[in-house]
């Protein structure tokens, strides 16, 4: 995928536009090879997953790895009778990765900078870790900001990753569980990064590694089996 600023896919600001999604989003929608790609007011997308096929990865998305240790995780869609909306979910539903290999499912059809990101998200189980959450100007697997909770451990975090290396922004105890949804929100502008957990504002950050626009997706690390829906991002700078 892109790197830096030269490779970087950017959107133009197109006044009441709209943009075509990837990977099963919004209404109104048209057919795709993975369920439905929709359309969506310009600046915004939501991808809730309900009309993608199960058993797949959405069209338009990736998924890769940092840090390799064992096989790939499996990344698809699937039924959730507990999902916030609709019945579909996004999972990561096996790993047999450990340490330090966090696991990325990347929506590659938009680029962002300045943003306002939210999704929901369940911990199901996990030896070595639980939970995740979102990542953003994201480069590709090895560069990209990531805020997470973890049941295991009762905290909620923000991390700056560049060239593999994860470093912690900021950090506050929180009591979470497994098989419960949170929200996961996270702000963006300029340098300043903002993160909630439902709804509550828990951690600041103030951090310039990556200044150029990038991807946004989903993470978890090593062996956390976790599921994810509603993956929401509004652009804040007309991108």
């Amino acid at each position: 995928m892109p790197a830096h600023n030269s490779r970087l896919k950017t959107w133009g600001s197109v006044g009441l536009a709209v943009v075509l999604l990837g990977g099963c989003a919004t209404t109104p929608s048209v057919e795709s090879d993975h369920g439905v790609a929709a359309r969506s007011a310009v600046g915004v997308k939501t991808w809730h997953f309900d009309q993608c096929r199960c058993g797949t990865v959405p069209s338009g998305w990736s998924t890769r790895e940092t840090n390799p240790t064992e096989s790939p995780a499996a990344w698809k869609v699937i039924e959730d009778s507990t999902a916030p909306s609709g019945q579909n979910v996004m999972a990561l539903t096996k790993s047999t990765n450990y340490d330090h290999t966090y696991n990325l499912a990347i929506a590659e059809n938009g680029s962002f900078r300045d943003l306002d990101l939210a999704v929901r998200v369940k911990a199901v189980s996990g030896v070595e870790d639980q939970g995740g959450g979102p990542i953003w100007r994201c480069w590709d697997e090895n560069n990209y900001y990531i805020s997470r909770f973890n049941p295991l451990e009762s905290n909620f975090r923000v991390y700056v990753v560049r060239d593999g290396k994860r470093r912690q922004l900021d950090s506050v105890k929180v009591d979470s569980q497994v098989d419960r949804w949170y929200t996961v929100r996270v702000t963006m502008v300029g340098e300043e990064i903002t993160c909630y957990l439902d709804s509550r504002k828990m951690l600041k950050a103030t951090d310039g590694t990556f200044v150029e626009t990038g991807m946004v997706g989903l993470w978890t690390k090593a062996d956390a089996v976790t599921s994810f829906d509603d993956l929401t991002v509004r652009s804040l700078d007309g991108r």
